[in-house]
């Protein structure tokens, strides 16, 4: 079983990014891809916040350049979805696709978080094409257009609120008459007057034509009949899972369900395994703070791995 220096679990801009940094170290990190190489961005379209691209670049392409600058430097990767972990000595193992197994001194995950869909028809198809799941990333798009938010808690009372910058009309969704969201969050969008309300609705399909999203179909829960609200956009605002099963509890968690840090380090409750990305950030979820996040994870391993090895020698001098 070859044993790695540095494995990387996770594609998304922290991960490629932590590739980068760790592969110019000269750790030689072994990246496992998962199951969507390069992560969110590669479902979306045009990309114009992230610095550097004045005229803004495609998702795919940005994640793209990103893994061949990785590969320039010697990141190795393997594509795979890695289904568990034994973090209860080191080397650490690693298994992907419930076979092929690997060593690692030292652990980075940024297997990111999932958006919650709906799962209705319509939505998948026209991901990126009107679906989106990031109001600040694809509010700009929908400028002097009518947009509509799911869900009934801050993250969607925040995602409506932010729209109303750009669409000249946004309208919230709600399965029921009462909102999850705190009363702060709730006055906020109520007092907007850009805002509208379609409550005890059930979304039931996203409507379509020449590949761009024309109106979601709502049921009314009261009295079965359903409609359609023409809309140019619809923004699903309800709730991000981390991507951590596959952890089995070997690592510390929040109140949310995200790998929790050490102070600014990315440093996990198991020593030598540290997080970046989604996966640990609940409040953010931006492709340049991931980035960022990725580049501490790689400097905070090398520094425990150099750390390790002077420890490890020392140790080994006291005996003989």
């Amino acid at each position: 079983m070859e044993r790695q220096r540095v494995m990387i679990l996770g594609t998304g801009p922290a991960g490629l990014t932590a590739a980068i940094y760790a592969a110019r170290a000269n750790l030689q990190p072994l990246v496992v891809e998962g199951d969507l190489p390069g992560g969110q961005l590669t479902q979306t379209t045009e990309v114009e916040n992230f610095p550097g691209f004045p005229d803004g670049i495609l998702g795919p392409q940005l994640m793209d350049n990103m893994h061949k600058q990785a590969e320039r430097f010697g990141a190795r990767f393997v594509n795979g979805w890695v289904t568990s972990v034994d973090l209860s000595r080191r080397p650490f193992r690693v298994v992907v696709d419930g076979k092929d197994t690997y060593e690692a001194d030292a652990l980075i995950l940024s297997t990111g978080a999932s958006a919650k869909m709906l799962g209705i028809p319509g939505e998948q198809e026209l991901l990126g094409h009107g679906v989106s799941t990031c109001a600040t990333c694809d509010g700009f798009f929908f400028r002097n257009r009518r947009v509509v938010v799911v869900g009934g808690g801050d993250s969607a009372m925040e995602e409506a609120t932010f729209l109303t910058k750009f669409a000249t009309e946004v309208t919230i969704v709600h399965r029921r008459n009462e909102l999850r969201a705190s009363k702060v969050m709730q006055e906020r969008a109520r007092n907007n007057p850009k805002i509208r309300w379609v409550l005890n609705a059930t979304p039931v399909s996203v409507r379509g034509e020449g590949g761009k999203v024309t109106g979601l179909e709502v049921r009314d829960n009261a009295t079965g009949q359903t409609r359609v609200l023409e809309t140019d956009g619809v923004f699903v605002a309800i709730g991000h899972s981390p991507n951590t099963a596959f952890l089995n509890g070997q690592v510390e968690l929040d109140e949310l369900g995200y790998i929790r840090t050490d102070g600014v380090t990315t440093q996990t409750s198991v020593e030598g395994v540290f997080a970046c990305g989604d996966v640990m950030d609940s409040r953010y979820r931006q492709a340049i703070t991931a980035a960022g996040s990725g580049c501490k994870a790689a400097m905070d391993v090398e520094r425990w791995l150099e750390g390790s090895m002077t420890h490890s020698w020392s140790l080994a001098e006291a005996g003989k």
